[in-house]
């Protein structure tokens, strides 16, 4: 998936943080609509630890995405509902 494909049809969420791969080398961290990346690392555990602080800090979704796109996994770090639907 090309990079400037997740801008337009994956984040659409704002209070989410997505881990994605940079379209040359490393990994950014991306908020939805946002016009710039939030941070940039050459490996996806730093972007992915750099994240998870941001999340946590900022009480929002965590995505985290695979080389070719696909959400390989997602961690809430606030606004959960209680109890939870279903």
């Amino acid at each position: 998936m090309h990079y400037d494909a997740f801008r337009s049809t994956k984040l659409k969420n704002k209070n989410q943080h997505h881990v994605v791969p940079h379209p040359v080398h490393g990994w950014d961290v991306k908020k939805p609509g946002a016009k710039r990346v939030s941070a940039h690392r050459d490996t996806k555990a730093e972007a992915e630890a750099v994240a998870r602080e941001m999340s946590r800090n900022q009480g929002t979704e965590l995505v985290v995405h695979g080389r070719n796109g696909q959400i390989q996994r997602r961690d809430s770090h606030g606004n959960d509902p209680y109890p939870p639907p279903g």
